[in-house]
Protein backbone atom coordinates (compact mmCIF):
# COMPACT_ATOMS: atom_id res chain seq x y z
CA UNK A 1 0.00 0.00 0.00
CA UNK A 2 2.96 2.01 -0.84
CA UNK A 3 1.17 4.57 -2.72
CA UNK A 4 -2.50 4.50 -1.01
CA UNK A 5 -1.77 7.87 0.90
CA UNK A 6 -0.97 10.17 -1.47
CA UNK A 7 -4.15 8.48 -3.83
CA UNK A 8 -6.02 8.69 -0.55
CA UNK A 9 -5.13 11.95 0.05
CA UNK A 10 -8.48 14.09 -0.31
CA UNK A 11 -10.64 15.12 2.73
CA UNK A 12 -12.08 12.02 4.43
CA UNK A 13 -10.08 9.41 2.80
CA UNK A 14 -11.43 9.02 -0.58
CA UNK A 15 -9.82 10.27 -3.46
CA UNK A 16 -10.59 13.99 -4.58
CA UNK A 17 -12.36 12.57 -7.77
CA UNK A 18 -14.50 10.20 -6.38
CA UNK A 19 -15.61 12.68 -3.63
CA UNK A 20 -16.36 15.31 -6.13
CA UNK A 21 -18.43 13.47 -8.29
CA UNK A 22 -15.53 14.26 -11.42
CA UNK A 23 -15.65 11.84 -14.79
CA UNK A 24 -13.54 9.16 -14.06
CA UNK A 25 -13.70 7.75 -17.13
CA UNK A 26 -14.26 4.27 -18.46
CA UNK A 27 -10.26 2.93 -18.24
CA UNK A 28 -8.80 0.43 -15.75
CA UNK A 29 -8.87 1.31 -12.19
CA UNK A 30 -5.70 1.19 -10.03
CA UNK A 31 -3.79 -2.10 -12.17
CA UNK A 32 -6.66 -4.19 -11.18
CA UNK A 33 -7.67 -4.19 -14.41
CA UNK A 34 -8.83 -8.22 -14.16
CA UNK A 35 -11.03 -7.31 -11.37
CA UNK A 36 -13.41 -3.89 -11.77
CA UNK A 37 -12.88 -1.08 -14.43
CA UNK A 38 -15.06 2.18 -14.90
CA UNK A 39 -16.61 4.44 -12.64
CA UNK A 40 -17.81 1.74 -10.67
CA UNK A 41 -14.21 0.34 -9.96
CA UNK A 42 -12.60 3.51 -8.85
CA UNK A 43 -15.31 4.12 -5.83
CA UNK A 44 -14.94 0.60 -4.88
CA UNK A 45 -10.97 0.09 -4.93
CA UNK A 46 -11.09 3.44 -3.02
CA UNK A 47 -13.21 1.89 -0.48
CA UNK A 48 -11.37 -1.32 -0.88
CA UNK A 49 -7.50 0.98 0.00
CA UNK A 50 -9.42 2.88 2.68
CA UNK A 51 -10.85 -0.27 4.59
CA UNK A 52 -7.76 -2.59 3.73
CA UNK A 53 -5.64 0.58 5.75
CA UNK A 54 -8.23 0.43 8.46
CA UNK A 55 -7.88 -3.15 8.69
CA UNK A 56 -11.59 -3.11 8.29
CA UNK A 57 -12.20 -5.06 4.47
CA UNK A 58 -14.92 -7.64 5.99
CA UNK A 59 -16.68 -5.32 8.60
CA UNK A 60 -17.35 -3.25 5.36
CA UNK A 61 -17.74 -6.22 3.36
CA UNK A 62 -20.86 -7.50 5.76
CA UNK A 63 -22.52 -3.70 5.72
CA UNK A 64 -22.38 -3.51 2.04
CA UNK A 65 -23.98 -6.96 1.84
CA UNK A 66 -26.47 -5.82 4.24
CA UNK A 67 -27.24 -2.54 2.40
CA UNK A 68 -27.38 -4.49 -0.68
CA UNK A 69 -30.04 -7.02 0.51
CA UNK A 70 -32.11 -4.35 1.96
CA UNK A 71 -32.31 -3.13 -2.17
CA UNK A 72 -32.74 -6.41 -3.00
CA UNK A 73 -35.92 -6.73 -1.07
CA UNK A 74 -37.03 -3.29 -1.35
CA UNK A 75 -38.62 -2.22 -4.25
CA UNK A 76 -39.31 1.52 -2.70
CA UNK A 77 -35.68 1.89 -2.41
CA UNK A 78 -34.43 0.17 -5.53
CA UNK A 79 -36.47 2.84 -7.53
CA UNK A 80 -35.00 5.60 -4.96
CA UNK A 81 -31.38 4.26 -6.11
CA UNK A 82 -32.41 3.53 -9.71
CA UNK A 83 -34.32 6.99 -10.63
CA UNK A 84 -32.77 9.99 -11.43
CA UNK A 85 -36.32 12.44 -10.42
CA UNK A 86 -35.22 12.27 -6.68
CA UNK A 87 -32.83 15.10 -5.59
CA UNK A 88 -29.44 14.30 -4.09
CA UNK A 89 -30.75 16.43 -0.58
CA UNK A 90 -33.74 13.41 -1.23
CA UNK A 91 -31.85 10.26 -2.30
CA UNK A 92 -29.13 12.02 1.09
CA UNK A 93 -31.63 11.84 3.87
CA UNK A 94 -33.31 8.89 3.38
CA UNK A 95 -30.46 6.68 2.43
CA UNK A 96 -29.27 8.26 6.04
CA UNK A 97 -31.94 6.79 7.63
CA UNK A 98 -31.90 3.96 6.05
CA UNK A 99 -28.49 2.69 7.19
CA UNK A 100 -29.30 4.31 10.34
CA UNK A 101 -32.31 2.12 11.10
CA UNK A 102 -30.44 -1.30 9.72
CA UNK A 103 -27.18 -0.15 11.86
CA UNK A 104 -25.07 0.29 9.36
CA UNK A 105 -22.59 2.79 10.26
CA UNK A 106 -18.45 3.73 9.88
CA UNK A 107 -16.27 3.50 6.31
CA UNK A 108 -19.50 1.92 4.76
CA UNK A 109 -21.79 4.32 5.43
CA UNK A 110 -19.91 7.23 4.97
CA UNK A 111 -19.39 5.45 1.25
CA UNK A 112 -23.03 5.10 0.70
CA UNK A 113 -23.16 8.45 1.65
CA UNK A 114 -20.67 9.93 -0.36
CA UNK A 115 -22.20 7.84 -3.81
CA UNK A 116 -25.48 9.04 -2.66
CA UNK A 117 -23.83 13.14 -2.91
CA UNK A 118 -22.13 12.69 -6.11
CA UNK A 119 -25.18 11.80 -7.58
CA UNK A 120 -23.91 7.98 -8.64
CA UNK A 121 -26.33 6.06 -6.84
CA UNK A 122 -27.47 3.98 -9.44
CA UNK A 123 -24.21 2.38 -9.54
CA UNK A 124 -24.18 1.58 -5.94
CA UNK A 125 -24.44 -2.16 -6.50
CA UNK A 126 -21.74 -2.51 -9.23
CA UNK A 127 -19.59 -0.84 -6.76
CA UNK A 128 -20.40 -3.31 -4.31
CA UNK A 129 -19.59 -5.94 -6.42
CA UNK A 130 -16.54 -4.56 -6.97
CA UNK A 131 -15.67 -4.40 -3.73
CA UNK A 132 -16.14 -8.08 -3.02
CA UNK A 133 -14.32 -9.06 -5.85
CA UNK A 134 -11.26 -6.85 -4.49
CA UNK A 135 -11.55 -8.55 -1.29
CA UNK A 136 -11.73 -11.97 -2.56
CA UNK A 137 -8.86 -11.40 -4.56
CA UNK A 138 -6.78 -10.00 -1.69
CA UNK A 139 -8.12 -13.08 0.16
CA UNK A 140 -7.31 -15.66 -2.75
CA UNK A 141 -10.99 -16.69 -2.86
CA UNK A 142 -13.06 -17.09 -6.30
CA UNK A 143 -15.70 -15.22 -7.08
CA UNK A 144 -18.45 -17.16 -8.84
CA UNK A 145 -21.65 -15.27 -10.56
CA UNK A 146 -25.04 -17.26 -9.84
CA UNK A 147 -28.05 -16.52 -11.55
CA UNK A 148 -31.02 -18.41 -10.08
CA UNK A 149 -35.01 -18.66 -11.01
CA UNK A 150 -36.14 -18.31 -7.91
CA UNK A 151 -34.11 -17.85 -4.25
CA UNK A 152 -32.25 -20.65 -2.71
CA UNK A 153 -32.38 -21.89 0.45
CA UNK A 154 -29.31 -22.58 3.13
CA UNK A 155 -29.21 -26.16 1.84
CA UNK A 156 -28.84 -25.64 -2.12
CA UNK A 157 -26.77 -22.74 -1.69
CA UNK A 158 -23.86 -24.85 0.42
CA UNK A 159 -24.38 -27.55 -2.41
CA UNK A 160 -23.42 -25.12 -5.22
CA UNK A 161 -20.66 -23.79 -3.25
CA UNK A 162 -18.91 -27.10 -2.33
CA UNK A 163 -19.12 -28.11 -5.75
CA UNK A 164 -17.32 -24.60 -6.75
CA UNK A 165 -14.84 -25.51 -4.57
CA UNK A 166 -14.26 -28.82 -5.47
CA UNK A 167 -13.57 -27.73 -9.29
CA UNK A 168 -11.64 -25.05 -8.60
CA UNK A 169 -9.55 -26.25 -5.19
CA UNK A 170 -10.24 -22.47 -3.60
CA UNK A 171 -12.52 -21.16 -1.41
CA UNK A 172 -15.53 -20.01 -3.68
CA UNK A 173 -17.67 -16.60 -2.89
CA UNK A 174 -20.73 -16.78 -4.31
CA UNK A 175 -22.64 -13.83 -5.58
CA UNK A 176 -26.57 -14.70 -5.98
CA UNK A 177 -29.05 -12.83 -8.35
CA UNK A 178 -32.59 -14.19 -8.73
CA UNK A 179 -34.01 -13.60 -12.33
CA UNK A 180 -36.57 -15.58 -12.68
CA UNK A 181 -36.82 -15.02 -16.63
CA UNK A 182 -33.85 -17.21 -16.77
CA UNK A 183 -34.12 -20.58 -18.62
CA UNK A 184 -32.78 -23.76 -16.94
CA UNK A 185 -33.27 -22.51 -13.52
CA UNK A 186 -29.52 -21.81 -12.79
CA UNK A 187 -26.41 -20.01 -14.42
CA UNK A 188 -23.32 -19.80 -13.23
CA UNK A 189 -20.14 -17.47 -14.42
CA UNK A 190 -16.62 -17.71 -12.94
CA UNK A 191 -14.69 -14.84 -13.19
CA UNK A 192 -14.99 -14.18 -16.89
CA UNK A 193 -16.16 -17.66 -18.09
CA UNK A 194 -19.00 -19.78 -17.51
CA UNK A 195 -18.57 -22.95 -16.35
CA UNK A 196 -16.55 -26.18 -17.74
CA UNK A 197 -18.01 -29.24 -18.48
CA UNK A 198 -16.57 -30.73 -15.26
CA UNK A 199 -18.62 -28.37 -13.00
CA UNK A 200 -21.39 -28.46 -15.55
CA UNK A 201 -22.42 -31.98 -14.69
CA UNK A 202 -22.60 -31.15 -10.88
CA UNK A 203 -24.55 -27.77 -11.46
CA UNK A 204 -27.00 -30.09 -13.39
CA UNK A 205 -27.59 -32.95 -10.61
CA UNK A 206 -28.27 -29.76 -8.54
CA UNK A 207 -30.71 -28.32 -10.66
CA UNK A 208 -32.18 -31.25 -11.32
CA UNK A 209 -32.59 -31.68 -7.14
CA UNK A 210 -33.77 -28.31 -6.76
CA UNK A 211 -36.86 -29.04 -9.78
CA UNK A 212 -37.39 -32.34 -7.91
CA UNK A 213 -38.01 -30.31 -4.74
CA UNK A 214 -40.43 -28.11 -6.36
Amino acid sequence: MGGSKNALSGVGGFPRAVRQGDNVGDGDVAGEQTIVSGMAGRYATALFELALEANAIDAVAGDLDAFDRLIGDSPDLARLVRSPVFSTEEQGRAVGAILDKAGISGLAANFVKLVAANRRLFAVRDMIRGYKALVARHKGEVTAEVTVAEPLNDARLSEIKAALNAVTGKDVVVDVTVDPSIIGGLIVKLGSRMVDSSLRTKLNAIKFAMKEAR
